[in-house]
């Protein structure tokens, strides 16, 4: 094995993709299509995976700095069934700009839009199974604004000091690792200001 250098590509020159040999939809639902995808690798081994396509739209999630605090929603998530606090999001509308689509969902769920909205990243989540990916953006000065949104029920605004948000990790509801993630991106680009 080689030695890696910050900077340089972790590929080597010796990795081809693997050739699709067939992708079949064996499932859909209203938000997501599962396909299973027949692979050849470049040393002839064979396989069979499965993934999770979403129906085509983009996601956002954005991190507003609002004095000196950072502004977290607590909202329910079906999948666990527990409220989890994070960070708004939302999907991205056809044709819709992410950073428009970041304002849009900061006024549909927290009442506020942004001034200044800087994409910190763009992350993937699980991307062995799951084929989606959401941009990170930072919002700052906010100001209010409220656009009617389409939650079941009023969401939980949380202001969170600046100076602990390292804390939130301790917090027994701020488990997901896009919010994780968003987090620290967040911390590093504010302290390197």
């Amino acid at each position: 094995m080689g030695i890696f250098s910050p900077g340089a590509s972790p590929m080597s020159k010796t990795h081809q993709k693997p050739k699709i040999l067939n992708v079949e939809t064996v499932a859909r639902s209203r938000m997501f299509r599962i396909q299973s995808v027949n692979l050849i690798f470049s040393n002839g081994e064979n396989r069979v995976y499965e993934r999770l396509l979403p129906e085509g739209r983009q996601a956002v999630m954005i991190v507003p700095v609002m004095n000196d605090n950072i502004l977290l929603i607590r909202e329910y998530a079906v999948a666990i069934e527990d409220y989890e606090l994070g960070f708004p999001k939302g999907l991205v509308e056809p044709d819709e700009d992410i950073l428009v689509a970041a304002n849009r969902e900061m006024m549909e769920e927290i009442g506020y839009g942004a001034r200044k909205l800087t994409v910190l990243s763009k992350l993937t989540l699980a991307p062995s199974y799951f084929a989606s990916s959401m941009t990170i953006v930072l919002a700052e000065d906010l100001y209010e604004h409220r656009l009617e949104g389409d939650e079941p029920e009023p969401l939980t605004l949380v202001p969170w000091p600046r100076s602990h948000m390292m804390k939130l990790l301790e917090q027994h509801d701020f488990n997901e690792a896009r919010n994780v993630s968003a987090l620290f991106l967040a911390r590093e680009y504010l302290n390197q200001r």
